[in-house]
């Protein structure tokens, strides 16, 4: 498993550990001159899910594939909180303002996958400790 794959796997398992819903992984790596191989966006129901979404995929990314976040955006009122792992950049939206931004319309030429629920994310974490 190549290192953002494992990242990838590592993201979607912090955002299901704190119940993030629609996730999806939009593929931009066949496509030249973009800011990023891929995003990976879902959305939660309060700012207080938000940011338990962030700070989860931090520590599955660290503890999963060594990986530390970039930069962060968003977190004052975390209504969209942006991650970036330079490879990848994690989109955490409050439900509510998803579909205003729309980013998978926006970057329609990328390949989107939606992600399914794991049977148990937080075992792949305690197999790494």
């Amino acid at each position: 498993m190549t290192n953002t794959n494992k990242l990838l796997q590592a993201i979607y398992d912090g955002i299901y550990e704190k119940l993030g819903n629609n996730v999806v992984n939009m593929d931009f790596s066949k496509l030249g001159n973009t800011v990023t191989d891929h995003f990976v966006i879902c959305d939660a129901q309060s700012d207080r899910q938000v940011k338990a979404i962030a700070d989860s995929v931090e520590e599955f990314a660290f503890k999963q594939a060594g990986e530390k976040v970039v930069h962060v955006e968003g977190t004052d009122n975390s209504q969209w909180v942006l991650l970036d792992f330079t490879d990848v950049i994690v989109h955490i939206f409050q439900t509510e303002y998803r579909p205003f931004y729309n980013l998978e319309a926006l970057w329609a030429d990328a390949e989107i996958s939606h992600i399914p629920v794991p049977q148990s994310p937080i075992s792949r974490l305690n197999e790494k400790n």
